[in-house]
């Protein structure tokens, strides 16, 4: 009996706080408790429409997860099943130890000999400084020594057919020196006319502490800028305070973790894939072809975002712990880009701010326009794709090269898109990116044969 009554009085106290809207002949009134039928309903839209105003998905999203998790497990379980565990970190570790291999041991020559570059760039600034030689002559010198940065070691590479990963390792090393070495003689070139005309950093006599022109010109400073994590060269570089000790275990924990899972991927997931794939491309047969690209999806995205973590977040923190490098900012949220133009700002914040400082603002200052300038500079990006693509596999055939020169396009049409639906045109630029890199890796490396050079 005291349940019933508990129960009546629940009852009575829903239908006497429940509000709903009737229309009679267009007009609105309220309904009020008192009605023998105990009303529920009200007018409402469902959940799912746009109307709802309703916006809180994070059980459905926990219920992907759950359905990602179970689906990526089968396909590990059927892979296993398949080819058994063929990772071995043995053979990683030999390999760039060149166990057996002398040509691994040209790539370490090359990589050690690439130090001499900076030194001849600091002595050529240095020269420059004292009079000993102008500034057209500095120029011409700096401009043969850029270009031999860049064709050497593909010389090398190729005389002494050098495995697709160590050359692309020392490709990438050497790309990376080239951005250095040019905005090193940028800004001293800046700096060295301002010195010239006389002009004084206003912020520099502020605070003694800061390094002026020329006293930057020494190797401690140009061997800093050579290991930090930036493409971007300062007299003063933040610095932090101290090296946090903790902070820097768990980025060398995290590297060395990381690699491994990437490179395990790359030994169970996608070698057996990619070797399966050979015949089917040999044969043209473009339903197979289709069907191993699609089983290329998961492990390709897989390695893509755990080698972005790697790379930016965990090796650019460890770089910059050990040397007290300030600035962190090495990405910014390019999972929420609306535009190409906006991801490609935003993921690689340090060859972003490289282009913007040593190639988009010269061009705009000499008076080319903002569509030539944007085209210039991924033109130069598309030239390095290129570069780190077709030398190391021995076959040049501008995928790359037209890949990142069709951005341009798509950008333009994802702004479209994301004008209307911000949500639709981030679905679209991930799904371009992806599928892009998806098929260049599966077309390299079947035309390679043996991916990576390791099985």
């Amino acid at each position: 009996a005291l349940r019933r009554k508990n129960r009546s009085r629940m009852e009575e106290n829903v239908v006497r706080n429940r509000r709903h809207n009737v229309t009679e002949n267009g007009n609105s009134k309220e309904v009020t408790s008192g009605r023998p039928d105990r009303p529920y309903h009200r007018q409402c839209e469902s959940l799912f429409s746009s109307r709802s105003g309703f916006h809180n998905y994070r059980g459905l999203l926990n219920d992907c997860i759950i359905l990602l998790i179970l689906s990526n497990s089968k396909n590990v379980a059927t892979n296993l099943y398949k080819y058994g565990i063929r990772i071995n970190p043995l053979s990683w570790g030999m390999f760039l130890v060149g166990h057996g291999n002398p040509r691994v041991l040209i790539s370490w020559g090359l990589f050690f000999l690439s130090f001499l570059y900076p030194l001849l760039a600091l002595k050529l600034e240095q020269f420059t400084v004292k009079g000993h030689i102008t500034s057209r002559a500095l120029f011409m010198m700096q401009f043969i020594m850029l270009f031999f940065i860049l064709t050497f070691p593909v010389g090398v590479t190729f005389v002494w057919e050098s495995g697709p990963v160590e050359s692309f390792l020392v490709l990438m090393w050497h790309t990376v020196l080239w951005l250095k070495m040019v905005s090193y003689a940028q800004v001293n070139m800046w700096c060295r006319e301002d010195y010239l005309a006389g002009k004084k950093d206003k912020t520099c006599e502020k605070d003694d502490s800061l390094v002026h022109y020329p006293d930057n010109l020494y190797a401690k400073d140009v061997y800093y800028f050579c290991f930090a994590p930036t493409l971007c060269y300062e007299l003063n570089f933040p610095r932090s305070p101290k090296i946090r000790k903790i902070f820097l275990i768990r980025r060398v924990l995290e590297t060395v973790f990381l690699m491994n899972v990437v490179l395990a991927i790359c030994q169970q997931w996608l070698m057996p894939t990619v070797l399966n794939s050979i015949q089917p491309f040999k044969e043209m047969a473009y339903t197979k072809i289709i069907e191993r690209v699609l089983l290329l999806a998961i492990p390709n995205h897989l390695m893509w975002l755990i080698s972005f973590y790697c790379i930016f977040h965990s090796m650019f923190n460890m770089s910059a712990e050990v040397l007290r490098f300030g600035d962190r900012e090495f990405y910014k949220d390019w999972w929420n880009a609306y535009t190409i133009s906006g991801f490609w700002s935003m993921w690689n914040i340090p060859v972003h701010r490289w282009a913007y400082r040593h190639f988009y603002n010269p061009l705009r200052s000499r008076g080319c326009n903002k569509p030539f300038a944007v085209f210039s500079v991924f033109a130069l990006s598309a030239f390095f794709h290129e570069y780190l693509v077709s030398i190391p596999l021995r076959m040049l055939r501008m995928w790359a090269f037209v890949g990142m020169i069709s951005q341009v396009s798509t950008n333009s049409s994802i702004k479209n898109v994301s004008q209307l639906e911000a949500s639709l045109s981030q679905r679209l630029i991930c799904t371009q990116k992806h599928c892009f890199y998806m098929c260049y890796t599966t077309v390299c490396f079947c035309c390679w044969q043996l991916p990576l050079g390791i099985v």
